[in-house]
């Protein structure tokens, strides 16, 4: 059986612009390659008024459990400033060892990897006691509405089972082996909205100017301390991401004023706590005030244990560094997976990801696929 060469897969991957939500043959190249190695192959595209189709891919090898689940994404934020690219931002170019191409770190590289990983396992396992699994969305860098969330559920209502699951996020500050991410900080976003009368600014008794309050509501949340921190995570944190006010000219009094925010959260919070306290803080202001909020992902921690430690370990042997178990950055399709099984996320390094120039060195994607090779050997080891 030909074996699945990484580096040429994610040349492959890379070479399909698959700027979120388009997969434009994404998920056909990865299918072809992973049948090519004995995977069963289910396509899943779900839909949802207002927002775009999307396909997934959830693959499968083997049909007994533990099943462990590779897990990521094929589509990619848009190249940005071309000028910038000094390369073809498609064009899967390797310049002294390294590969560009929007995409590279996150994470097309580690999906390659993943494919690559699992078929020489297989080959050098043939029988092994379980299954492995690719589940690959082409909606994690979209509204996330369309893919693994609902993969999963279509998954449970099949009876499908993961055992364990390991994303292949970006998670490596500046070299591979560097962190690991065992959690993620919540997200909850917020739009507060103040209603006055609008009117001339030379007369402005005839009017009603919401800009002042809605400063010293701002002026409320900027000094909200929400906590302190936590033996994994750090400090959760509120920013005011955007001000506005209604459309009119200089000499006009706005008819209302907003303001946009994002907190990161902690596991010492849920979406609900959070909410409740930053209703508690405007509502000392006695200013009336409308609250919109939308949740995105709860905080979550996979406390550290046999799955990172599995991870741990590998790198260890294939690298000589242990990585940090970490909760730091944005968030991740992990936080749809922890509620269906244990998840980490190990990948590639995060340097370059969503830049002009994206790269990632052709070295750590053998690295990285011989690595997630160890992990399986070790897992199904017992």
């Amino acid at each position: 059986m030909a074996g699945i060469d990484p580096i040429k897969l994610t040349q492959e991957l890379i070479r399909c612009p698959s700027v979120t939500p388009a997969d434009a043959g994404a998920l056909d190249v990865l299918q072809r390659a992973l049948e090519q190695v004995g995977f069963v192959c289910r396509r899943y595209v779900f839909s949802e008024e207002g927002t775009p189709d999307i396909d997934n891919l959830y693959a499968r090898l083997g049909t007994a459990l533990p099943n462990f689940c590779f897990a990521g994404h094929t589509d990619v934020v848009p190249v940005g400033d071309l000028a910038g690219w000094t390369v073809d931002p498609f064009g899967a170019e390797i310049i002294d060892g390294v590969l560009f191409g929007r995409g590279a770190a996150d994470m097309k590289a580690a999906i390659a990897c993943f494919a690559a990983a699992a078929g020489r396992f297989a080959e050098a396992a043939p029988g092994f006691p379980g299954s492995i699994s690719l589940l690959i969305t082409g909606d994690e860098e979209g509204p996330s509405i369309n893919g693994t969330r609902k993969v999963l559920e279509a998954l449970r209502e099949e009876g499908e089972q993961l055992t364990h699951c390991l994303v292949g996020e970006p998670t490596n500050p500046i070299r591979l082996g560097d962190m690991a991410k065992i959690g993620r900080r919540g997200s909850l976003n917020g739009l507060i909205t103040v209603n006055g009368v609008q009117g001339h600014v030379a007369y402005p008794h005839l009017a009603d100017n919401p800009a002042p309050r809605l400063v010293r509501l701002m002026t409320r949340l900027a000094g909200l301390e929400l906590d302190r921190g936590n033996a994994h995570f750090q400090a959760s944190n509120l920013e005011i991401t955007a001000i506005e006010t209604s459309p009119g000219a200089e000499n006009v009094i706005p008819a209302w004023a907003r303001c946009r925010f994002n907190v990161r959260f902690n596991s010492d919070h849920s979406s609900q706590d959070v909410e409740r306290l930053v209703r508690h803080a405007l509502d000392h202001e006695l200013i009336p005030y409308d609250l919109a909020v939308k949740v995105s992902g709860e905080s979550f921690l996979t406390p550290p244990g046999k799955l990172s430690r599995l991870v741990v370990d590998a790198c260890k042997a294939v690298l000589g560094r242990e990585p940090e178990l970490s909760t730091t950055g944005g968030t991740s399709d992990a936080r749809f997976i922890k509620d269906y099984c244990p998840v980490i996320e190990f990948g590639m390094a995060s340097g370059t990801m969503h830049k002009v120039d994206e790269r990632v060195a052709v070295s750590d994607i053998d690295g990285l696929t011989t690595i997630y090779e160890e992990v399986l050997r070790r897992y199904f080891a017992g």
